[in-house]
């Protein structure tokens, strides 16, 4: 098994790319040791010294390094490569259990503002922020102030570049095409 490795905009993330699919719906992110229980890989990597929190993309995974942390990514990586490639060869699966994720349903208006924004999302800035291991998801949107909340995961948490990402790309892309949107904001 050949896994490559790819440098992200965040210094403290990198990301893996097994080969092979992670996650075959949606994406997970793990930023506890107790949140990694329902998935035998993110176990393993929780365990290394210095990993501080994951996310598991379509197939891809990153890893984030504790910042506070002495170990540079040349000491990390060997550790994290035989953790994926040992739950790969394991054959167990990816989540122990599956989640049962239940949607808000939005009606007039703001039903028909919001699927605009999340067909933008899921067509234009995912795919472009998933190519740097990270993840974009809709949180909820204030009609009466025009404000977008947004989720950044994976390597967009906490990346110094991903304010620079909301304000220029998001941003402008989402006041073009979906007037009512007038400001976003990242939650975490």
């Amino acid at each position: 098994m050949f896994i490559q490795t790819e440098a992200t905009p965040n210094p403290d993330v990198i990301k893996f790319l097994p080969g092979q699919v992670v996650l075959a719906q949606g994406t997970k992110q793990f930023v506890s040791e107790d949140e990694a229980k329902v998935s035998p890989l993110a176990e393993a990597l929780f365990k290394i010294d210095g990993v501080s929190a994951l996310f598991f993309g379509s197939d891809f995974l990153t890893v984030r390094r504790d910042p506070d942390a002495t170990l540079i990514w040349a000491q990390l990586k060997p550790p994290i490569l035989a953790a994926i490639m040992d739950f790969y060869t394991s054959g167990q699966p990816i989540l122990r259990e599956t989640e049962v994720k239940t949607e808000t349903v939005y009606e007039g208006e703001l039903g028909q503002i919001i699927a605009e924004i999340k067909d933008l999302l899921d067509t234009r800035v995912r795919p472009a922020v998933a190519q740097d291991g990270g993840d974009i998801e809709f949180d909820s949107f204030d009609m009466e102030s025009g404000t977008l909340y947004l989720h950044m995961r994976g390597a967009c948490a906490g990346c110094p570049s991903s304010s620079a990402t909301l304000r220029q790309g998001v941003e402008s892309l989402m006041k073009h095409y979906v007037p009512e949107v007038r400001h976003i904001e990242a939650v975490l």
